[in-house]
């Protein structure tokens, strides 16, 4: 960009919407919103193509890519995604197809690296008219005396410069912009966990249609991801409880491989295995913000709430959220009077459709649901609705619900006939969730 930007004192640029951040939940609401016909500037931190974590999605997404218009470019870089897979005892692993799920919604998803996918999202925005702008930071955000944001302060490539947009969008991710800035953002008192994270190559994959399929193993401290991506790579994870985060001292990469050797069927897997990409670390790995909205601003994705992402829900939750924020935000735009009640019900609605995951994270990795998973039954569609809410079938989906809620009386029923462990484990989840982590960055280890 060779045209010098208004330093911050000089007057603010005008636009109807400012989206802070340019990643899948940030491109899509900016699309969306552009196509509607208000003026949009998009600021993003970094440049893409960037690396991030988050490479599987949801066949929910898929419906959401095809309104956007870019469903073939992204089936053009993706691993093609039929379920996901959990180990049970033996070796044996059972496979939940996303055929089986009891609506209609797509059969397939597909496994992406985040550099690329971000990159097509973000691109697309701009050809849809957004003003996307790279390498630019903000800073700071003034409100006025109705709590409304009037000036937002920012600094990219030829300097800084303040916009005054009509309403604000914080789809930031992980740093959380507003929830900072108002301390809205609280961390979850119920699960707390951590991952540490790399790149191999070699890692064997599932036969035939399975091939692209996420497992999710259990190990003795959390559970663990496969993903493959294109070019032989598995992107591979550890979400670890904060005691056993402790043990990991200052080597991440030794930690990370012992973790994953501590599942057999996984070190299988690992034999001739390279590592091809730096080992991460993570912390805080499931927060909240205590609202989503206020006057002219919303939060959409990650911005908002960030849930242990076992399920592969993060990429599908922030477009969701942003796809409904950005009709959100048309609606409030064209009736400003009803802005507050409009935004309320975004919020209602997302916080209802996020719970149905939050419930299962919760007791993912406790002797009753590692039964319940290990022997599946499709009791009058149950079954069929679980792989429905691993499919992301979870908004505006009673048919959904209300098997959902079968599943937790079977849940109760099994933990009563197994009531010592249930128990131990209960308290030993609470003691887990009480404990804190020290950092909520993302480390490079060498």
């Amino acid at each position: 960009m060779s045209e010098v930007r208004n330093c911050a004192i000089d007057a603010p640029e005008a636009c109807d919407v400012l989206v802070v951040g340019g990643g899948p939940a940030g491109s899509t609401v900016a699309t969306l919103l552009a196509r509607a016909g208000w003026s949009v500037t998009m600021l993003e931190k970094a440049a893409h193509p960037r690396f991030h974590i988050g490479e599987s999605l949801l066949p929910m997404n898929m419906p959401i890519l095809e309104r956007l218009g870019v469903l073939e470019k992204v089936r053009e870089i993706g691993v093609l995604k039929r379920g996901a897979d959990f180990p049970v005892e033996g070796g044996r692993y059972n496979v939940f197809h996303f055929d089986h799920a009891l609506r209609g919604s797509s059969d397939f998803a597909f496994q992406v690296k985040r550099e690329e996918f971000d990159q097509i999202l973000f691109e697309h925005a701009r050809e849809a008219g957004v003003d996307a702008r790279e390498n630019t930071k903000v800073g700071k955000v003034e409100f006025g005396d109705d709590g409304r944001p009037v000036r937002v302060h920012a600094t990219g490539p030829d300097g800084a410069y303040s916009l005054r947009p009509k309403l604000l969008v914080d789809a930031t991710g992980r740093d959380t912009l507003l929830g900072g800035a108002l301390k809205l953002k609280k961390r979850n008192d119920r699960h707390q966990s951590a991952a540490v994270f790399s790149h191999y190559r070699g890692v064997s994959r599932r036969e035939g249609p399975d091939a692209g399929n996420i497992t999710v193993y259990r190990h003795a401290h959390g559970w663990m991801w496969f993903i493959p991506l294109r070019e032989d790579v598995m992107s591979i994870g550890a979400v670890c409880s904060p005691e056993y985060l402790k043990e990991r001292g200052g080597d991440s990469e030794a930690f990370l491989m012992r973790t994953i050797l501590s599942v057999p069927e996984a070190a299988e897997r690992m034999a001739g295995a390279e590592r091809v990409a730096p080992v991460h670390a993570t912390g805080n790995y499931a927060y909240e913000c205590t609202r989503m909205h206020g006057p002219g601003w919303l939060m959409v994705g990650d911005a908002y709430a960030f849930v242990d992402p076992m399920f592969s829900s993060g990429v599908f939750l922030a477009m969701h959220s942003a796809e409904q924020g950005a009709k959100a935000v048309d609606a409030a735009l064209r009736e400003p009077a009803r802005e507050a009640s409009i935004f309320k019900a975004l919020q209602k609605e997302f916080d209802t459709g996020i719970d149905e995951f939050k419930w299962f994270i919760y007791r993912f990795t406790s002797p009753t649901m590692k039964h319940l998973f290990a022997n599946p039954r499709d009791v009058i569609g149950v079954e069929r609705a679980v792989v429905s809410m691993l499919a992301g079938d979870v908004f505006d989906a009673r048919p959904v619900v209300w098997r959902l809620r079968i599943f937790r009386l079977i849940y109760s029923l099994t933990a009563l006939s197994m009531v010592r462990t249930a128990v131990r484990n209960w308290f030993a989840r609470r003691r887990q969730a009480r404990m804190g982590f020290e950092g909520d960055t993302l480390q490079g280890a060498p």
